[in-house]
């Protein structure tokens, strides 16, 4: 996603273009069908027909422009009209995807659920695994400040079903997870919720309830074995509201080849752009100015974000020299488009190796500070995703070397401008990216060399994720192998596997089945009998 990505660029641009093919067929009176949809296969009006036409409209100011919500008196029809229209006019494999009668559906969710594509990728997943909703609200606050609610937790769920497992992956700071005598950190393992075993337990309404709390004030009693500890401990903790520290763990290795910086990143949000800064100021302080030789990156539980801070990152990492004029990632949309951005109506132009501020969270148009590095090491996960794979993609084809320790990304070379509509803002993939080179062909993921699997392969080793200690510890298995094969080691047997379910959302959305997150901040109620 890119900056323009923002809800402010989306109903701007809403207001300003237009979509869809055009032609007629869904007025009042004829269609031919039961449903009153006047539905005719194959035939769509423009998208901003229907555009704020709520079932329900909002009043006041939309925090995201400032101005007042364009809303209008409609129906539920006029959603799903939308919807309908606007898949057709900007979804990428437009094509795909089944005409269904917008009358038969009574809520948008389910109708925009069937809206994709039913293809897979080269390896029998399906092409499209990141077709979602967020509630508008809680889309804005988190994605330009970071907020959210629940507890600061990170959890890894390596078995959904029993014997079911539960670990937290990691913590954030100031949060009801850390706020507490003792606080929780990455390891823990979950042994009951409020009086219900994890590991058998059959009410999984009350665990799930746990996890998953559904406003901010609601307490809930943990049973967790602490890493390291061989007597379990409860901990009641209450959900609040929580602002993710998007790079944690900053600091510089010393060994004998070398300085070696690291430092963990967990989302691209808008916070991200100072964390980042502040952090390459940090290593590029150390030892009275000397820097560091190398820069072990942790992306594994970046999900993705903003597309220019993924762009600033980069250039951070490599400097001015390989990237000076040279493309960080080409953006192409359907066929309907081959020139011009669907969404904003611009002509389309690359995105290029950013060497000065955004203006997300640190002043627009300042220079960037830069590492200079050609070669970095990349710690890698399944929720490694979209905008943290195309820093790989991006670095790769500028020609700076990336090691990657770890395990298949999500194979997301795809993005998309978050939509609101009637207070609900949707996610429809509707572009992929590509590097200087012209590569873009990972939907199965990048993939460390020894490892077995469809991913586009990159060197490095596949190494599983380690909770038996702390992220940033040289001893973590991740981190120790990175440092190893910097300093000549072969990689270890492959082990690389990602835990099945990673949440960094707190809350649940609509769907009761267990699925795999579909972006870092989506989450389901994932626990069944």
């Amino acid at each position: 996603m890119s900056r323009m990505i923002s809800l402010l660029a989306i109903l701007v641009s809403l207001a300003a273009c237009g979509g869809g093919d055009g032609g007629g067929g869904l007025g009042s009176g004829g269609g031919g069908n039961n449903s009153g949809s006047d539905w005719q296969p194959g035939v769509f009006l423009d998208f901003m027909t229907f555009y704020a036409r709520c079932e329900a409209p909002r009043g006041g100011i939309n925090p995201a422009t400032g101005d007042p919500y364009p809303d209008v008196q409609g129906e539920t029809l006029d959603e799903n009209n939308f919807l309908r229209s606007y898949t057709d006019d900007t979804y990428l494999w437009y094509d795909e995807v089944t005409d269904r009668d917008p009358g038969l559906y009574n809520d948008p969710l389910a109708y925009f659920d069937l809206l994709t594509t039913n293809a897979l990728t080269p390896s029998g997943t399906p092409k499209d695994q990141f077709h979602f909703t967020y509630g508008s609200d809680e889309w804005h606050q988190l994605s330009q400040s970071g907020v959210t609610f629940g507890y600061g937790i990170t959890w890894a769920f390596i078995s959904n079903t029993p014997p079911r497992k539960l670990l937290i992956a990691y913590t954030e700071p100031n949060s009801p997870a850390t706020n507490i005598p003792v606080p929780l950190a990455r390891g823990a393992d979950i042994l009951a919720i409020d009086g219900v075993d994890f590991e058998f337990g059959n009410d999984v309404d009350t665990l799930n309830a746990g996890l998953f709390p559904g406003s901010v004030g609601e307490s809930h009693t943990f049973t967790v074995l602490d890493l390291g500890s061989a007597t379990p401990r409860d901990v009641t903790l209450t959900s609040a509201s929580v602002t993710s520290a998007t790079v944690q763990n900053t600091q510089v290795i010393s060994t004998q080849t070398g300085e070696v910086g690291y430092m963990t990143f967990n989302d691209h949000l808008a916070t991200a752009e100072q964390a980042l800064i502040d952090a390459v100021n940090q290593l590029n302080a150390h030892n009275n100015g000397a820097g560091i030789d190398d820069l072990v990156l942790d992306l594994r539980y970046n999900g993705g974000g903003f597309l220019d801070i993924a762009s600033e990152l980069a250039y951070m990492i490599a400097g001015p020299g390989p990237t000076a004029g040279r493309v960080f990632d080409e953006l192409s949309f359907n066929d309907k488009h081959p020139a011009t951005n669907p969404v904003t109506g611009q002509a389309l132009a690359p995105t290029p190796f950013h060497t000065r501020t955004q203006g997300f969270s640190a002043p627009a148009n300042q220079a960037l500070p830069t590492l200079d590095l050609l070669r970095v090491y990349v710690l890698t996960g399944g929720g490694t995703c979209s905008a943290s794979e195309a820093i790989i993609n991006g670095l790769r084809g500028v020609g700076v070397e990336v090691i990657q320790i770890g395990s298949t990304t999500c194979g997301k070379p795809y993005g998309f401008y978050p939509t609101d509509n009637c207070g609900t803002t949707y996610f429809t993939i509707q572009f992929k990216g590509a590097n200087a080179a012209g590569f873009g062909d990972y939907s199965d993921g990048f993939s460390p060399a020894n490892a077995s699997g469809a991913g586009e392969d990159v060197p490095g080793c596949s190494v599983a994720d380690d909770f038996t200690a702390q992220l940033g510890d040289p001893a973590e298995g991740r981190l120790a192998v990175a440092l190893a094969y910097r300093d000549g080691a072969a990689c270890p047997a492959a082990s690389g596997v990602a835990p099945g379910i990673l949440s960094k959302a707190s809350q649940p959305l609509n769907a009761v089945e267990p699925v795999v997150p579909k972006s870092p901040w989506q989450m389901n109620r994932i626990l069944r009998p």
